[in-house]
């Protein structure tokens, strides 16, 4: 019996997401563990306190519906190999979950296979780490196809290292001919094999997904929308603010990692331009590195925008280390945080703040050089909107052309489609009835201009 139960264990490291989500069931009784190393010498700057680390950590597992009997931080001088914690702590929490029939342990760190293991071992409960607890969440989330497959991807790689269980009697004994044919192919091995290859069907998959969303990108470039982006930490308002610029219906609530598939809108400015807004999902620190690759296809949209709009939760005592890692994140794909001209900080949340630490907000972004002046903003309210849409057209602005041009007296179909096609700057009215304009075009637009008034003059724009 002992050999089926085993063998059964081997066979459930290999079971897919939606399994292993069936286990871990809603309202399972959780105990949430914060092992911090303590580090000598000044902090970093951006390093964040260690109750705010476990407070977002109680907020993980929240996300997925577990009950949090108890946040329990745990403070290390240093880390074991075997268990991450050391003897006594892992022997005062074992006993702590029989007292309380917990039924699973949430570790805020990045557990080894090994140590994964001892520690369900010792405390005779499922235990997970915040890799695992990350990708639960983003497979409960996952609502399209290629979600779903990037999802899964991530899983799959992480669950091929769990595989380190040492159950000799799973051997094939005698694989080969004779009496010098070695050890056949173990359970483990075959495991490792069936999850290889599901990872690679789902790499095909994933790759026709990408060339499709490649032909969608293409077929929007014919009409050239310029691409706005809204990046930033999960839970700083990206949803409600993308909800509040077009009118969508995007989920938003007040929950780490509400929404996970990337949704695209397109919106008309107030000042005529239009362009295509794009809401991606929410970084975290220390983002498993499986997501951060699995999910590179579906932050192409933020790859390639023309403007991001970097979201930031102001009113949060982690701002700035937030800040920090979404910056981090955005260089890792290629992208310069600190380019004024393409990023704009947008500072949310702003309804939260006290009056006067609102106007003292004001005062610092007023600060800042203009190429590169943040937003305060509030998406729930509307608050500072204004501004922000300001922001993103003179952005936009910057790569398109203006021309000069005179209409003749009466020409009040041309004027309807430079009003149309294109925005006008200034307007000079002569004596007689002839209008002197500037205007300002979408490059898809030049064209037709060009062949609609050949005489127009282009002026070259500095910088």
């Amino acid at each position: 019996m002992g050999a089926r139960s085993d063998a059964d264990e081997a066979r459930a490291a290999t079971k897919p997401l939606d399994a292993i989500e069936r286990e871990i069931a809603a309202n399972t009784r959780a105990y949430v563990v914060g092992p911090y190393q303590q580090r000598r010498g000044a902090a970093d700057a951006n390093q964040r306190s260690f109750a705010a680390r476990l407070d977002e950590a109680v907020g993980l597992a929240a996300a997925i519906d577990l009950t949090v009997v108890e946040p329990i931080q745990v403070m290390l001088t240093a880390l074991r190999p075997a268990t991450y914690l050391g003897k006594g702590k892992v022997e005062e929490i074992a006993e702590r979950i029989k007292l309380e029939e917990i039924g699973l342990v949430v570790m805020d760190c990045a557990l080894s296979p090994v140590q994964q293991r001892n520690l369900e071992k010792a405390f005779g409960c499922k235990v997970i780490d915040r890799t695992g607890l990350i990708l639960e969440i983003f497979g409960r989330r996952a609502r399209t196809k290629e979600g779903a497959l990037q999802v899964e991807l991530a899983h799959l790689n992480y669950q091929k290292s769990r595989l380190v269980r040492s159950w000799t009697h799973l051997e094939r004994q005698r694989g080969g001919f004779g009496f010098l044919g070695g050890p056949g192919e173990t359970q483990i091995e075959a495991d490792r094999r069936i999850i290889q290859e599901r990872m690679t069907k789902i790499e095909r998959d994933l790759e026709a997904v990408k060339r499709t969303r490649g032909l969608h990108r293409a077929s929007r470039k014919r009409v050239p929308y310029p691409v706005v982006a809204l990046v930033g930490y999960t839970n700083a308002g990206k949803s409600t603010l993308f909800n509040r610029l077009t009118s969508a219906e995007v989920l938003a609530q007040d929950m780490l990692f509400a929404t996970l598939d990337p949704t695209a809108r397109a919106l008309k400015l107030p000042h005529g331009a239009r362009i295509m807004l794009s809401d991606t999902v929410g970084f975290i620190s220390d983002l498993p590195t499986q997501l951060v690759a699995a999910f590179r296809a579906t932050l192409e949209d933020a790859i390639e925008a023309d403007v991001l709009l970097h979201v930031r939760d102001v009113a949060h005592e982690d701002t700035t280390a937030q800040a920090a890692d979404v910056q981090a994140i955005l260089r890792d794909l290629g992208i310069d945080p600190d380019d004024g001209q393409r990023v704009v900080e947008v500072w949310n949340k702003s309804d939260l703040l006290a009056p006067e630490e609102r106007e003292r907000q004001l005062g610092l972004a007023g600060l800042k050089p203009e190429v590169s002046r943040p937003v305060l903003v509030s998406a729930l309210t509307g608050d500072g909107i204004g501004r922000l849409t300001d922001a993103i057209e003179s952005r936009i602005a910057r790569s398109r052309p203006i021309y000069r041009l005179a209409l003749p007296p009466g020409d009040g179909q041309s004027l309807a489609w430079l009003h149309a096609n294109g925005e006008i700057l200034e307007r000079r009215d002569a004596e007689d009835g002839t209008l002197d304009l500037t205007v300002r075009l979408p490059p898809e637009r030049e064209g037709a201009f060009g062949a609609r008034f050949p005489e127009a003059q282009r002026e070259i724009q500095e910088g």
